[in-house]
């Protein structure tokens, strides 16, 4: 793995400086976290720091970059939004840019947008970072940024609820990867 002033210097170069500064807030917010809940700090770190690596690829390239480049096919949900690509194109450049192989982290960076079923506790810590960052301002994130270092599930399904009713008032599709990770956290609230 590079060391991670290597990798800032790579992400300096590929990324814009809104979005640089944006990975070193999740990055951040992920560490501490990360000591909030007993999680690796440095996996934590190095995850949010990463996270958004792929996110400025052209979304209609991305694809495209995943069959070619890495041989793997976007599921039919991904493919009709695009943007989401970027988690598991990420998790893809992370390995190939920057000899990432923990796959905790990985699959952190991988399912940071839409989440999943059976979280891990690294992945749930990036997935709220990135909601919760300081560059983040919306209504509500305070509220949620409180929640957060409450209770972590309880924080994730609130920024969930919040995702699938913007995503229902846009009109648009929702992953069902988003709904497994909403309905497992539920189910595990309730037991």
């Amino acid at each position: 793995m590079l060391s991670i002033d290597e990798i800032k210097n790579q992400l300096k170069e590929i990324l814009s400086e809104k979005r640089y500064k944006h990975s070193l807030g999740v990055a951040d917010e992920a560490e501490k976290l990360a000591r909030r809940y007993g999680a690796d700090v440095h996996k934590a770190y190095l995850a949010g720091l990463v996270h958004d690596c792929a996110k400025e690829y052209d979304p209609n390239d991305m694809e495209n970059i995943l069959r070619t480049k890495y041989g793997i096919s976007a599921d039919y949900m991904s493919r009709l939004m695009p943007k989401i690509l970027h988690g598991q194109l990420g998790a893809c450049d992370a390995q190939s840019k920057f000899f990432i192989y923990d796959p905790e982290v990985l699959d952190a960076v991988r399912y940071h947008t839409t989440g999943k079923g059976s979280m891990s506790l690294l992945t749930k810590i990036i997935y709220i970072a990135d909601y919760i960052e300081p560059g983040r301002d919306f209504d509500g994130v305070e509220a949620l940024r409180k929640k957060a270092y409450e209770n972590l599930d309880e924080a994730i399904i609130l920024g969930i609820d919040e995702t699938i009713k913007d995503l229902l008032n846009r009109g648009l599709v929702i992953h069902p990867d988003t709904v497994h990770a909403r309905n497992d956290l539920v189910i595990r609230r309730s037991r």
